[in-house]
């Protein structure tokens, strides 16, 4: 690591973006760049801080997390978005993998999971609480995956599958596969066309009623 993980904290309270602060101090390899009361200012913040990491709360005034964090996978993908809140409702984790982030840890967590969430997140997986983990995965089981037209994905797709349902941004998966970012686009639409499924949060729940991928429980 050629030097600590640069963080944004984004919440609108900031007794709370202090004690996440002191717990992160404790920790050489984490560095605490900004902070950001609602999603208006940490999209400003964040090109103007270039964090690697955003820790994003849910509910806040002027632009919710959920859509700081669309727009920040749009406008800088290259940035990580962890949500850190007090829900724990599992039908908030198909919105937040579909928003973009890579994460959802609760604000009631211990200091050390939220380390592990962010080193995780920061090395290019995906964090959810295990209680989050847990009660999600039940939820997608229970749930009927929209019928394909034709499962027949190619290795290279289904490769491409995978990473899009580990939260990688196109592209971040055209680095990781050493192609162009146009043809990562090309089989995100064939893989959408061949499945019949047309959303992020619907390629991972085929992923993971296919057991391509499972959501963390660490």
């Amino acid at each position: 690591m050629s030097g600590p993980v640069r963080i944004l904290l984004v919440d609108d309270h900031p007794i709370v973006r202090k004690g996440i602060a002191s717990c992160l101090a404790r920790h050489p390899h984490l560095a605490v760049v900004g902070e950001a009361a609602d999603g208006l200012e940490a999209l400003d913040k964040a090109r103007e801080l270039a964090p690697e990491i955003v820790l994003m709360d849910i509910d806040m005034p002027r632009m919710t997390g959920l859509a700081a964090t669309e727009a920040l996978r749009r406008q800088l993908p290259e940035i990580k978005v962890l949500i850190l809140t007090i829900h724990n409702h599992p039908e908030y984790v198909l919105r937040i993998i579909e928003a973009g982030a890579r994460g959802y840890v609760l604000k009631d967590a211990a200091p050390d999971e939220l380390t592990r969430a962010i080193e995780a997140v920061h090395a290019g997986q995906t964090f959810f609480s295990p209680e989050i983990a847990r009660v999600a995965i039940n939820r997608l089981m229970h749930q009927d995956v929209p019928p394909a037209v034709s499962t027949e994905l190619t290795p290279r797709e289904r490769e491409v599958l995978i990473q899009i349902a580990e939260g990688l941004s196109n592209k971040e998966i055209a680095a990781a596969l050493n192609v162009g970012v146009r043809t990562i686009e090309t089989h995100r639409e064939r893989i959408m066309r061949k499945l019949n499924i047309h959303t992020i949060a619907g390629l991972t729940k085929y992923a993971i009623s296919k057991k391509l991928i499972s959501l963390r429980e660490v």
